[in-house]
């Protein structure tokens, strides 16, 4: 059985950053495995235990996000495969999927499994569109994952509640990191991981069919959130309070 756990190497969250002229200035040395991927290589990891197979991370990403593959590598992935970028090369989650399609075109697995979002952008859509250009059958913001036989048993978090979804292989499921705890690599998984294989493919060489179009979204700049207008306090009879707040709000526009 053959997984696959799409990663990314993101910006550490509680790392200081400032925006300055529109920029976002950021540590560059605090980079991490992106939590809901590791969360997803983690539920990996324990289908592997339980019923044997392979498991390869696949990344997109500068040469320095390899330590990011070495990363999953200690955790107990089999191999990698590291899509490299040139350090000005920016994409979207459209175009993450194209090129991730691209990759998986003449592969043979299982199951993909990938973050449901990244710590980054927060977008949430790769894995989705990833799977229609792969015209696989998916699940979103899995919370538990269970094989029985060939198919997979989904517990995905809903908007009013979890529902369970049964999938064929092969399939594709984005996963929360509300799952599981990921583990933390061990000293001898650490050295393990020095000696597993990581193919390095030029991005370049998967851009079969992507064109300028092909990024559907970029950054225009970033700004400070507007600070909230403080509450107004009220003070009296509740009776009276009562009909000051109903008046306010019946002549509010677009309060309620």
């Amino acid at each position: 059985m053959k997984f696959y756990v799409c990663i990314k190497q993101v910006p550490d969250v509680n790392a200081p950053l400032q925006i300055k002229e529109g920029e976002l200035i950021q540590d560059a040395n605090r980079n991490i495995l992106n939590a809901y991927d590791a969360s997803a290589v983690e539920e990996a990891l324990v289908l592997k235990e339980a019923h044997g197979g392979e498991i390869e991370v696949v990344l997109i990403g500068p040469d320095k996000a390899s330590e990011t593959i070495r990363k999953a590598l200690a955790m107990g992935a089999d191999s990698g495969s590291h899509i490299l970028t040139e350090g000005s090369e920016e994409f979207d989650s459209f175009s993450y999927a194209k090129i991730l399609a691209e990759f998986f075109k003449d592969k043979e697995y299982q199951y993909i499994f990938c973050g449901k979002q990244s710590q980054d952008t927060d977008s949430g859509l790769t894995g989705s569109m990833l799977a229609e250009f792969l015209d696989l059958p998916y699940a979103t913001n899995a919370v538990g994952l269970q094989l029985e036989g060939e198919n997979l048993i989904v517990k995905r978090q809903g908007d009013t509640g979890q529902e369970m979804i049964e999938l064929p292989a092969p399939s594709l499921v984005t996963c929360s990191n509300d799952m599981n705890d990921p583990r933390i690599p061990s000293l001898k998984g650490i050295m393990q991981s020095k000696r597993k294989p990581v193919n390095t493919i030029a991005v370049s060489d998967l851009k079969n069919g992507l064109t300028n179009g092909s990024i559907k979204t970029s950054v225009v700049g970033y700004e400070e959130k507007p600070k909230r207008e403080p509450g107004k306090k009220y003070e009296g009879e509740p009776d009276e309070i009562a009909k000051e707040v109903a008046q306010l709000l019946d002549s509010a526009e677009n309060v309620i």
